[in-house]
This record gives C-alpha cells, structure tokens and sequence, in this order.
C-alpha cells in the first residue's frame, strides 16, 4: 500500500466535537476498504489567507495514511460531497513523518517563548530608547517656495 499525507479544512462553525466526529467518520472509511489511519493531528482554528466559502478561519486536520487509492479515493470523494469540508489535499510521500509534525512543532516553539515575542516580552525590536523632539512636519510660519521656483511671502 501507498503512504499518504491528507490535511483537510473544516468550517470554522464546526465544534471540536464535530471535527473529532468526521475524523473518525473518515477513519471508518479508510479502515473499511483495507487502508491505516497512521496519526491524526488537528492543528486546531486557524486564520486563512484569504476566504474560502466566506468563511475566514478553519480547523486544519492532517492525517498520515497507509492506504490503497482505492480508499483515498473514496475519502476525497465523500470530503467533496460533506458541505463541512472546505478544502482537502492528499500527497503521496515515500515515508511518513514520525512525531509531532512541523505546524506543531512551530506551534510548542511559540508556547515556550510566550508567542511571536521575544524572550523579555517587548517583541522583535527591543526597547525603542528615547526618541528626542519631534522634527519636521507641518510648522506654522511664513512659507518659502524657493526651492520650488516660488518666493518667499
């Protein structure tokens, strides 16, 4: 049998709850025609890069599958149909990955700094220090056109 990774996005509307319930809806069909559901990892609500069927946001899931086409066939074909599903890709791999994949990975990364801040919490630039008064801009005055072939008034 062939290794596939499949990651498919779900409503964000959907609950966790019914995420969970159509990954094992999509496992029953994997099993039934002779394929094994290797790891499921839900990535959780994400925001998309653009909308996909008005929706912004989605729950990402992937799956690693050691299946016939036959069966992924069957799975995208009913992903197609579920009105729950927004998108879905499969790529077939020559092996699967072990542990946690790189969205997680990415994911723990964040955890452990405090998000997308640095270490001390002031994010990527550091202290700005002071900046000293305010120069240029608009100032109030007689207007000097010179430069511009203008005179002053």
């Amino acid at each position: 049998m062939a290794l596939y990774e499949h990651v498919f996005l779900a409503r964000q509307d959907v609950s966790s709850q019914q995420v969970d319930a159509l990954v094992d809806q999509y496992k029953t069909v994997i099993e039934g025609l002779g394929g094994q559901v290797k790891k499921v990892e839900n990535w959780g609500l994400k925001a998309l890069a653009y909308r996909v069927k008005k929706n912004r946001k989605a729950h990402y899931v992937l799956l690693n599958l050691d299946a016939p086409h036959a069966a992924v066939a069957e799975l995208e074909r009913q992903e197609g149909i579920s009105e729950d599903i927004l998108r879905f890709t499969t790529i077939r791999v020559d092996e699967l990955e072990e542990g946690p994949s790189a969205m997680l990975q990415k994911r723990d990364r964040d955890d452990r700094e405090g998000g997308r801040e640095g270490r001390d919490g002031r994010g990527d630039r550091g202290p700005r220090g002071d900046r000293g008064p305010r120069r240029g801009g608009f100032e109030r005055g007689p207007r000097r056109d010179a430069e511009f072939g203008g005179s002053e008034e």
